[in-house]
């Protein structure tokens, strides 16, 4: 198995921390320094970095220089979430720029096991992503050579959209599959992730939260993080 520690999932699971990444697409950009520094205190254990491309996602957002600047700005893990068409072309830019993940979308990868091996030859941490309509056991083949697994929980491209309550049972079925085969792999979620739900999430089996609006946009960055973790 390439990348995957043989372990019991469940008992792993109960050892690990949760872990948050906040989604920098809803910093305030105007003084992005000062938001990594706040959400650095808080507690946040990654970054989490959604590039857009205007292709596969109706919306734009950044490109492998702001990667660089917020390296820059922390030591912190950055997970570059590609949503973009043919990311082939630009994994070893994200990566000189500073990505530690490199995170991939399934559906714009008709040859994923050669973008995985290509993002292993860059020695970065393999991603790959699901959207919600996109079913579980399409990523099956792949999952003994990934590190982590992010199951998007609404439809990719915009901040701020509500929880889609059906990938829960996604996220159920593959911690079920690690768990089973006594691996261990990141499972990540993504989009209209809260307080509210959090809980739930992580009852599922996941092990990494990417949240943007319900930390940013919150008067108390540390609350913020504390409260999806479940320990206010």
């Amino acid at each position: 198995m390439v990348g995957l520690i043989p372990v019991n999932y469940k008992d792993q699971l109960n050892k690990q921390k949760i872990k948050i990444a906040p989604s920098i697409l809803a910093a305030d950009f105007s003084c992005l320094r000062e938001e990594i520094r706040k959400v650095e205190e808080a507690g946040a254990d990654l970054l989490h970095l959604d590039v857009m491309d205007g292709h596969f996602v109706p919306n734009i957002s950044f490109g492998p220089p702001i990667v660089k600047t917020i390296n820059r700005f922390t030591q912190l893990p950055l997970d570059v979430h590609l949503m973009i068409k043919r990311p082939e072309r630009y994994l070893k830019a994200f990566r000189d720029s500073g990505a530690d993940y490199l995170t991939v979308h399934l559906e714009t990868c008709p040859h994923l096991a050669e973008v995985i091996r290509q993002i292993r030859d860059l020695k970065a941490k393999a991603g790959v992503a699901l959207n919600p309509q996109t079913p579980f056991n399409s990523i099956i083949p792949f999952l003994e050579a990934i590190d982590l697994l992010l199951l998007m929980s609404v439809n990719p491209g915009f901040g701020g959209q509500k929880f889609i309550p059906s990938v829960l049972e996604k996220i159920k079925e593959a911690a079920q599959w690690v768990s089973q085969r006594k691996i261990w792999l990141e499972i990540a979620v993504d989009g209209g992730v809260g307080p509210q739900n959090a809980a739930q999430i992580i009852e599922a089996g996941a092990t990494i939260l990417a949240a943007g609006t319900s930390i940013f946009k919150s008067a108390d960055y540390k609350e913020a993080i504390d409260s999806l973790r479940g320990q206010r």
